[in-house]
């Protein structure tokens, strides 16, 4: 598909109920298979409208039209595009609105596992809503049993919004990587204004993966609510996309932190478990057919990116804190002052094909409390697996693109994550960089994190910190701190060289103007 075409297969669904006076929801969704009118959309909405108040069991998998409202009413949006007269080049957006009926809700099992293993119930994630009005806990606690179910619509007038008939062009999961660049498309707010925001387009990158065949999905494409039944394609070489995966929700907070990355699930998952459920339920009118399972994977190869070497980053866990690190050299990585804590030894995890590699690292060197520059060196007792030692940039681009490579939110859970964006700012003292920052998400355990830039994969420099406003308690993701590679370039040159650990404390008498620069360190969030 084009990006016109992922834009026609995406459209807004408005749930109400007859004779009420409560405000019809609305969410996003993506027309699955234009020709019969199939739409899937997340079921998070459908939850305010189930007849049967009693929880779920854990292993149901199935939720028929029954079990809901017989005074529901489902609506499904969508815009087609005309040309005017002869002129190819004029067009004119038309917004179309069909009833639609409910086939079926399905849960994502696979997704469901994924998600309870990644997103611990002690670490306060939340991804149903940002408000804490003690009247809605119970209601929010009820949305979030439904984040793995699944609606499957029909209605009968969609097959001219789409330039697919059949099914739309889609791709295994199993096949993704980190790092995959991605488009999601959604509704911004819904059904508000869909004249203005319907179909609405954000770029970004896969930053982590979860679960069987990649049933959990997690993108840096800003998206807002509304989005969520949105789609997520995936775009392969020759600027091509395919569906990847459905939003499940633009928002996620661990604790109070907005951790900036979107929540998908596998497109490939549901449809597997739609197609399980009706070999055991049957509904009417579902598109898909139980023989229909392989001959629906259009694509099954992930993108394939040129062959770039990104630094070896790990998690480094200190006890009390735990954040990430780069290995620089030999044995070793680089990572941040308040990580390490003051300890003196600390334990280093590294992903590596599968595996866990636990090592035990000496803390040689951190700077003193005092020092804007936040950073520690370990020496590890064991070899890293296979580690990329990365080259150190010379030059720093405002507005390049850049990766950062950390632990971040998730922890040790499933590896690191990326995210994408640019160098937004490079700080000069006496023609020299003491601070960078980037547009990338960064969250709490990125601090010691790599920023690299992207198309070669040379080291920028190491995430300090993201910036938290303490008066609003907001956390803003998109905007950090980075201590450029320049900073301590000459100095691990140099102690390669002596092995005198003393080299680094030149860090610990920077000039009066640093300090001014890192000033807002101690109102920044500590990662």
């Amino acid at each position: 598909m084009e990006v016109k075409e992922v834009e026609r297969c995406c459209c807004v669904v408005t749930l109400s109920e007859a004779f009420s006076t409560k405000s019809p929801l609305s969410c996003s969704g993506v027309i699955v298979h234009p020709r019969t009118g199939t739409v899937l959309c997340t079921g998070l909405p459908f939850s305010r409208f189930i007849t049967d108040k009693k929880p779920l069991s854990a292993d149901q998998s199935f939720l028929s039209p029954h079990s809901f409202s017989e005074k529901l009413k489902i609506r499904v949006s969508f815009s087609t595009q005309q040309h005017l007269g002869t002129n190819q080049n004029r067009k004119t957006t038309q917004q179309h609105e069909a009833v639609a009926e409910l086939l079926m809700l399905v849960n994502c099992l696979e997704f469901k596992q994924a998600f309870q293993a990644v997103f611990q119930e002690a670490d306060q994630w939340r991804f149903h809503g940002e408000e804490e009005d003690e009247d809605e806990d119970e209601q929010l606690i009820k949305d979030a049993q439904f984040l793995s179910w699944f609606a499957v619509l029909k209605t009968g007038v969609v097959a001219n919004s789409s330039p697919y008939t059949d099914t739309i062009s889609w791709q295994s999961s199993s096949s993704l990587q980190k790092g995959c660049l991605v488009v999601a498309c959604g509704s911004p707010f819904g059904s508000l204004c869909l004249d203005l925001f319907i179909s609405t387009l954000s770029r970004g990158i896969v930053s982590n993966l979860s679960g069987e065949d990649n049933a959990l999905i997690l993108t840096d494409a800003r998206c807002l609510p509304g989005t969520e039944g949105g789609g997520l394609f995936v775009m392969k070489d020759g600027g091509r996309f395919h569906f990847i995966g459905l939003i499940v929700s633009p928002f996620g907070w661990k604790a109070t932190e907005w951790i900036g990355l979107t929540l998908a699930c596998s497109a490939q998952l549901i449809f597997r478990n739609v197609i399980r459920c009706m070999s055991v339920q049957d509904p009417q009118g579902v598109w898909l057919h139980p023989g229909e399972a392989d001959r629906l994977q259009i694509s099954t190869t992930a993108h394939e990116s040129k062959a770039v070497k990104y630094p070896t980053v790990c998690f480094v866990d200190s006890g009390q804190f735990w954040g990430s690190g780069v290995v620089v050299g030999s044995q070793l990585v680089l990572t941040c002052r308040h990580v390490v804590n003051e300890k003196s030894t600390v334990t280093l995890k590294f992903h590596h094909r599968e595996r866990v590699y636990n090592i035990i690292g000496d803390v040689l060197f951190s700077t003193e409390v005092s020092s804007p520059y936040d950073v520690a060196l370990v020496q590890l007792r064991d070899s890293a697996p296979d580690p990329v030692v990365p080259q150190l940039a010379q030059s720093f681009n405002p507005g390049e693109s850049v990766l950062v490579m950390a632990y971040g939110g998730l922890g040790c859970s499933c590896g690191p994550s990326l995210t994408s964006g640019i160098l937004s700012k490079a700080i000069n003292l006496n023609y020299q960089p003491v601070m960078l920052q980037t547009t990338c998400a960064v969250q709490a355990g990125a601090s010691g994190g790599a920023v690299v830039r992207t198309l070669s994969g040379e080291l920028l420099g190491i995430v300090s910190s993201n910036t938290r406003d303490f008066a609003a308690k907001v956390t803003y993701p998109h905007l950090n701190f980075s201590i450029p590679v320049t900073v301590f370039q000459r100095l691990l040159e140099q102690f390669n060289q002596t092995r005198d650990v003393n080299v680094f404390r030149v860090l610990d008498t920077t000039e009066e103007d640093v300090r001014r620069v890192w000033r807002l360190q101690g109102a920044q969030s500590k990662l």
